[in-house]
């Protein structure tokens, strides 16, 4: 029988324990707190933020919000990090993707304090994350590897196979695998015979953002499958990059969308965050 890897029940259970460490926090008079900037007003990062802001609140996680104007400058959005930088009150710093045209994205992220770097996405979190020393790491692929570990799927010896490569999922994920003693294989667009590669994995991630893009076809049977896509099918219907009705059956363990990789990602945010706040008592 196929199981389910339920992100929902796992991030449930990490904000209990965030509660109990969050408690011990105050006591020490920390109060763990996010400083989110918004710039724009895209519909999706709204959402998102809002989801973050709801989860925050529920464990007790302050949150200060920066939403700039889509005009903004690049010189103004980057004066407002060295400001949170340098800002003994904020642990954790996000800034959310994506960002207007006139803004390098690139150059915001390097301009966070390492420290402060809850998304990981600094380059130093990056190259300290493939030295296998990580100090930040990325949420999306950390939650993967929580779920993987919650459910007691063993990573070593495997031959994971990751279908995207994105800064976001795909290149951190395999660093994590390949820190993990898994065998990797990435895979891409310009991949040349793509779909027989899946058909090896005995671990497969797929990140493309292309609505059900994996069928049964294209996966060995005992499969651990995870969805990281979130898409609207042609009946406006929540689906990922894989056909889950084809492929469920057949896999031996299965993230749902939604309520599998999402959840996750916003769990390890949140302990990240109070992960960086118990640096002020030695924690």
């Amino acid at each position: 029988m196929t199981e389910i890897l339920d992100g929902r029940i796992l991030s449930y259970k990490i904000r209990q324990q965030l509660k109990q460490r969050i408690t011990r926090l105050q006591e020490h008079k920390v109060i763990p707190a996010l400083a989110v900037v918004l710039v724009g007003s895209d519909n999706a990062s709204q959402i998102y933020v809002r989801n973050k802001h709801r989860a925050a609140a529920e464990v007790g996680l302050t949150t200060h919000d920066f939403k700039l104007p889509e005009t903004v400058t690049e010189e103004a959005l980057l004066a407002l990090i060295a400001k949170l930088n340098v800002d003994s009150s904020i642990h954790g710093i996000l800034v959310q993707l994506p960002l207007p045209r006139q803004i390098n994205a690139a150059k915001v992220t390097a301009a966070i304090d390492p420290a402060k770097d809850v998304d990981g996405f600094h380059p130093l979190n990056i190259g300290q994350l493939f030295l296998n020393n990580p100090q930040s790491l990325p949420c999306t692929p950390h939650g993967i590897m929580r779920l993987l570990a919650e459910h007691q799927i063993d990573v070593a010896r495997k031959h994971a196979v990751i279908v995207g490569r994105s800064n976001i999922v795909g290149r951190p994920i395999a660093a994590l695998l390949l820190n993990a003693d898994a065998t990797v294989t990435i895979t891409h667009s310009k991949t040349v015979n793509l779909r027989e590669l899946t058909r090896q994995a005995d671990i497969l991630i797929v990140a493309t953002g292309r609505a059900e893009f994996i069928k049964r076809a294209d996966v060995k049977p005992g499969v651990v499958v995870v969805d990281v896509g979130m898409n609207r099918d042609a009946t406006g219907k929540l689906v990922g990059d894989v056909d889950f009705t084809e492929v469920a059956p057949v896999a031996a363990a299965i993230t749902p969308v939604p309520g599998g990789v999402g959840p996750m990602t916003i769990a390890m945010l949140l302990e990240q965050t109070v992960k960086f706040a118990e640096r002020q008592i030695g924690g």
